[in-house]
């Protein structure tokens, strides 16, 4: 497959200066790595005043190319990116405040800083400072940082935002599309301030050969016209483009024979089958045992669905997300210590009691009861989303009650990994990925999902767990449109359960919003107000006049009828009846 291809050059130099603040580092990887994170660089430019900006500089980018890489996978650029800017700003901090920069912040770790990631098609830019990056395409120049520089005259300013000044550092973050041909630059202010970007532009034009002899010779020239500061200069070229990117599991699904004769005692590689725990149309699943005597549960593609490419490559990914979330709450699957002869996952055995048949056998579970199971739930959930990802079909058949009574999120066929999503070409799939009783609204308007479209899952399933029921019954999946969502109406649960605090009643209500910006920011939030009152929830309500005092509702209702009476008796004597 066509991939991704980058041209880099780049130059640093101290100038008039006796030291070079500046610094730059760039990585082009290649294989799965290029594929899944991209082309890295990254500048920084330290503050004159400083004895240790020299130092923030090279730790900045030094470390920001390095951790980037060793970022979970599943990240999108945007959450890679910002987590360890953040990260890097809160060491350079700590540093500053250990020395003279806790009293005076121009003597500490401090520096501008710019980084850029080049992932399929797109252009990631993390920036602070006033360092900046360019884009060069066939339709101008544009810059796509902006200055955190404040100008108190002509001829003064001074740096508003930059690495290591605050605790806490307002990133900007900016991703544009790219095409083969584009030049992106990235350049200190001792260059930018005597070469203009039209001039770069054309010398990038004539001599497109060897881009860090051209890096020196741009740097030189603005030396050479006045520069008195530090010069430094990146430049990226996008040679080729990806195509549509298959990830690193495609090569299984069209080379890994699939198994069509099962049965219990074979021998599947180092897993002897012991019994059959379930089959239908797509797949067969058994209870297995490795050469350590562990049990595991190995699902197989069955029927059409062996012949079914995209179905395969999504049975992969379940194994491939199991082994990627580090959760008690979530069904993990072992390392492969030997080569697969064939396509199979495998995962933990945690038992075959589903929450499905724990409901059944419950149907009027405690509330303290149900409030255990979603702790244990929305930790397993949150394991997913704190790597970027989606689960997408949480409902009772997909959670499984072990022996000893843990909750366990498993069927990873639905999720959505936000940092895979990044290599396709074409917007993300919006169709329903889980069950409509369960599903948030957002689906059926053919939007795509986010965690709070998880924590409606959550929340409908507690009210299934309490009632039997279904907050909106089967209505959700019929409305089509925000209006006809917005016309939907939630059933108290106290209609069904006379038991349940009103306070819980308007928990699950919040978490149940239609709209998914009503909802609560996060799953824990919504844990904490069912575990305990939100006090706006316990505000007394504002009872019917009829029920506060019924003589002023008689007395105010006979008023309006003795006033109806007069009206009707003065229309029938201008109409000469009377």
């Amino acid at each position: 497959m066509q991939a991704l291809k980058v041209s880099i050059g780049q130059y640093s130099e101290q100038g008039k200066k006796s030291l070079n603040q500046d610094s730059i580092n760039a990585h082009h990887p290649d294989g799965w790595t290029l594929d899944i994170k991209g082309v890295a660089l990254a500048i920084a430019d330290g503050i004159s005043p400083s004895p240790h900006s020299h130092q923030a500089s090279e730790i900045a980018v030094k470390n920001f190319i390095s951790d980037y890489y060793s970022t979970p996978e599943s990240w999108t650029v945007k959450t890679a990116g910002l987590k360890v800017c953040q990260a890097l700003n809160r060491w350079l901090y700590n540093q500053t405040m250990q020395g003279a920069g806790r009293y005076n912040k121009e003597k500490g770790y401090v520096c501008t800083f710019s980084g850029l990631v080049l992932k399929n098609q797109t252009a990631h830019v993390f920036h602070i400072g006033d360092s900046r990056i360019y884009h060069i395409s066939k339709t101008g120049i544009e810059q796509l940082s902006k200055d955190h520089r404040i100008w108190t005259s002509a001829n003064h300013s001074y740096l508003s935002q930059a690495l290591g000044i605050e605790p806490q550092a307002e990133f900007e973050y900016f991703s544009c599309r790219i095409e083969r041909g584009d030049i992106l630059l990235l350049v200190t202010d001792g260059v930018y301030e005597y070469l203009p970007m039209a001039e770069i532009s054309n010398e990038l034009k004539r001599d497109p050969r060897n881009l860090n002899q051209l890096a020196k010779r741009l740097c030189k020239t603005a030396l050479a016209r006045g520069s008195k500061d530090n010069l430094s200069l990146q430049i990226a070229r996008i040679d080729q483009l990806p195509e549509q990117l298959h990830w690193q599991l495609q090569k299984d699904v069209e080379q890994l024979p699939i198994l069509k004769q099962l049965a219990a005692g074979q021998q599947v590689d180092q897993y002897r089958l012991i019994r059959q725990l379930h089959h239908s149309s797509r797949s067969q699943v058994f209870l297995a045992q490795d050469t350590d005597k562990k049990y595991y549960a190995i699902k197989f593609p069955s029927g059409e669905s062996a012949q079914n490419p995209e179905f395969l490559s999504k049975l992969l990914t379940e194994e491939w997300v199991a082994r990627r979330i580090n959760s008690v709450h979530v069904v993990n699957s072992p390392p492969q210590s030997t080569a697969k002869s064939a396509l199979y996952v495998v995962t933990e055995y945690a038992g075959n009691q589903t929450l499905a048949q724990w409901a059944v056998d419950n149907p009027t579970p405690s509330l303290t009861l149900v409030r255990d199971i979603l702790q244990q739930l929305c930790k397993g959930l949150y394991a997913f989303h704190r790597k970027d990802m989606l689960h997408q079909d949480i409902r009772p058949e997909n959670i499984i009650i072990d022996e000893d009574g843990t909750i366990k999120i498993a069927d990873f066929g639905s999720v959505y990994i936000q940092g895979i999503g990044e290599l396709e070409n074409s917007p993300p799939a919006t169709y329903l990925q889980g069950t409509a009783l369960y599903s948030a609204p957002e689906y059926f308007l053919g939007e795509q999902g986010s965690t709070s479209s998880d924590l409606f899952s959550i929340a409908v399933l507690a009210y299934y767990l309490l009632t039997g029921q279904y907050p909106y019954g089967n209505k959700v999946a019929r409305c089509k449109s925000l209006a006809s969502q917005r016309a939907l109406s939630y059933t108290d649960i106290r209609h069904y359960r006379e038991d349940i605090p009103n306070w819980v009643d308007k928990t699950l209500a919040r978490a149940l919003a239609v709209q998914p910006n009503l909802r609560y920011d996060s799953l824990f939030e919504f844990l904490q107000d069912l575990n305990r009152p939100n006090p706006s929830y316990l505000k007394p309500q504002k009872l019917p006049l009829i029920q506060r005092n019924p003589m002023a509702f008689w007395q105010g209702l006979s008023g309006i009828l003795i006033i109806v009476c007069g009206y009707l008796a003065w229309l029938l004597h201008q109409a000469g009846c009377v």
